[in-house]
């Protein structure tokens, strides 16, 4: 065992930075210009903005020395080409140095399938245990402000204990009467399909994966198959026994 992995095995909180565009630029000369990502049309002027993102998580794992901090987003865009949302942030942070915070850099990683925010979730406390050989014991979310109550559905639904999580809202959009209706949308759409196994949710997560990834975590972290696996339409509820839970 190498002494990188011994080290990680005493982490105990998951700080998940949840991505949303991927960076498409062959430098880093101006990481915050629109041409340098590939965005959605919504998304223009978005990138200081996830630039802020990637800051505070970086600060929020400096001030943390047992954190684990988590980049997720998958490979979601054909037009950008293989390259992750994850990886997009990890290099943001990397260009700027961490911030001077080297030391964040030692327990930094990517989770790179992630396709929308539940799975941002779900699937970043997989990468946790990939990594450290345990689930978390507390879990932060960086985010838009706005997301607040979307990410208050996953933790429900994946029954994750309100007292071992923390959401931190960074910013909000400029449009933000926009982005409100779409998240409006969105937060219907989960509380209806609270797994988004169906629908107009399962539909996008099948335009985001345009390269065909499929995650490993059912093999990684055998104890979640049943809740990886789990469809809305088998239950809005999933009753099955969960690492942190006394079901």
């Amino acid at each position: 065992m190498n002494l990188q992995k011994q080290h990680w095995e005493d982490l105990n909180t998951l700080i998940l930075v949840a991505g949303h565009a991927v960076y498409i630029g062959d430098n880093f000369e101006d990481p915050s210009s629109d041409d340098n990502w590939f965005l959605q049309s919504f998304q223009l002027g978005e990138p200081p903005f996830y630039i802020e993102h990637i800051k505070y998580g970086v600060d929020r794992a400096s001030s943390e020395s047992r954190a684990l901090l988590v980049f997720s987003g998958g490979q979601t865009r054909f037009e950008a080409g293989p390259r992750s949302e994850a990886q997009s942030y990890w290099m943001i942070a990397d260009h700027f140095s961490w911030w001077h915070r080297p030391s964040v850099r030692l327990r930094a990683t990517t989770e790179e399938f992630a396709r929308d925010s539940f799975e941002n979730l779900l699937f970043s406390i997989c990468r946790f245990k990939e990594c450290t050989g345990h689930y978390p014991e507390f879990i932060e979310v960086v985010s838009w402000a706005f997301k607040h109550e979307r990410f208050e559905l996953h933790r429900n639904a994946i029954k994750w204990p309100a007292n071992c999580y923390k959401f931190h809202g960074v910013n909000n959009p400029v449009d933000l009467d926009g982005a409100m209706k779409g998240e409006a949308k969105a937060v219907a759409a989960f509380k209806e399909d609270p797994y988004g196994t169906e629908g107009q949710l399962a539909k996008k997560r099948t335009e985001r994966n345009p390269f065909n990834r499929w995650p490993p975590y059912s093999v990684s972290c055998q104890e979640l198959v049943n809740l990886l696996n789990h469809k809305t339409a088998d239950g809005k509820e999933f009753r099955g026994k969960l690492p942190w839970t006394s079901v």
